[in-house]
């Protein structure tokens, strides 16, 4: 039913606690949905960019979230299917990734596949600030507004009909994964069997956990923390052993009890998850000669640390950066989650928050100090 207005949550600033605002009820533009949205987790980049760490400027105020599952309510005449050419209608499932390249750029035109380093992207959530009307660009709301006119970069997917919004809003963090693991297998640096270190216990590094054994990994070992929630959901995600970094606090004897785990020699394939710049040089140091390193935590600036070089070089290995996705990755995660929705227990990564000024800041909070692995705001309880 419609609504006289939407409510939509905004911050300030960096360390600003969030304030619901009230906005009229759009007018649905003939190429444009009006997405009702059922979840949607707190990412990693929103607590970086809530921290001050996002390195280019951002349009204060604005919405956050881009993680989400969504069902649509309103569309117009001319948007009849997704991305991928699979039809919409009102009650469809669909989920939309933040990144919205503008295909004209150098990278856009010329390297394709490097889409996602488009030179003047548009982003749900970061770069569309609030006073942009019709004011619906973020996922801490109760609708989302998306017009492929207005903003033609953008991509809506759609979801299975029996897939649930919760899972659906996993879609986008599990897409960055596995992306990063075909980075691997192109450069030959991952392969059926191999023995994989996931750097980080967070939200990215469970669902790497996932994605690595989906993806053929022989065995996945987790180094993060805390023991609870994380380290636990790890070893139920498939990650034979966990090394705690709160119990085991000098570098060295971490990579010595990895090293005891997957072999005298390491790891076949180290991936980062975590955001810490100090996991690089510790991580390296956890691989056998010739492996290979994927870097694709660091996805803000957190600063930089003291390493040699000299190691990556003596160790003959191949390191790889991966940044987000590009727009033929998505299915892949969406598919992943539909064929592996009972072989993992995806929604027990989810902390659910109310949509209210309370619920978000908490959400927000408690993804900060770790209490949750995903945290995750449901403005409607009733469509998850």
């Amino acid at each position: 039913m419609r609504n006289s207005s939407i409510r939509v949550a905004t911050f300030a600033g960096p360390g600003a606690e969030p304030i619901i605002r009230s906005v009229p009820w759009p007018q649905v533009s003939k190429n444009a949905a009006l997405i009702q949205i059922g979840a949607c987790g707190v990412c990693g980049t929103d607590l970086h960019i809530l921290k001050g760490h996002w390195p280019k400027p951002l349009p204060w105020p604005f919405t956050l979230g881009h993680e989400l599952g969504g069902v649509i309510v309103e569309a117009g005449a001319q948007f009849t299917e997704d991305f991928m050419g699979k039809p919409l209608g009102i009650g469809s499932k669909v989920m939309i990734p933040p990144l919205m390249p503008c295909g004209r750029c150098y990278y856009c035109v010329h390297y394709p596949e490097r889409a996602n380093k488009c030179l003047t992207p548009v982003y749900y959530g970061r770069y569309l600030g609030f006073d942009k009307p019709p004011h619906l660009w973020g996922g801490f709301a109760e609708y989302v507004y998306v017009d492929l006119d207005m903003l033609p970069g953008t991509k809506v997917y759609k979801l299975p009909d029996d897939m649930p919004l919760r899972l659906g809003a996993l879609s986008e963090p599990l897409t960055s994964c596995i992306r990063a693991f075909n980075r691997a297998i192109r450069a030959g640096g991952f392969t059926w069997g191999n023995t994989v270190v996931i750097q980080g216990s967070g939200p990215i590094g469970i669902l790497a956990i996932a994605a690595a054994r989906e993806m053929g990994a022989g065995r996945v070992i987790c180094v993060g923390a805390p023991e609870t929630p994380r380290l636990e959901l790890a070893r139920k995600f498939g990650a034979e052993a966990t090394v705690n970094i709160e119990e085991i606090t000098a570098p060295q004897q971490r990579i010595e009890r990895v090293r005891d785990v997957v072999g005298g020699f390491g790891a076949d394939l180290v991936m980062d998850c975590s955001g810490h710049p100090s996991a690089g040089p510790e991580g390296i140091e956890m691989l056998r000669d010739g492996g290979t390193y994927v870097e694709m935590g660091q996805f803000t600036d957190a600063g930089s640390i003291n390493t040699s070089w000299h190691r990556i070089c003596a160790k003959d290995l191949n390191v790889l950066g991966s940044w987000a996705f590009t727009a033929n990755d998505l299915p892949l995660g969406v598919d992943m989650l539909h064929r592996a929705r009972n072989k993992y227990p995806w929604l027990d990564m989810q902390s659910l928050y109310p949509f209210d000024e309370d619920g978000v800041s908490r959400a927000v909070k408690d993804a900060m100090a770790m209490k949750t692995v995903k945290s995750t705001i449901v403005p409607w309880p009733e469509l998850v």
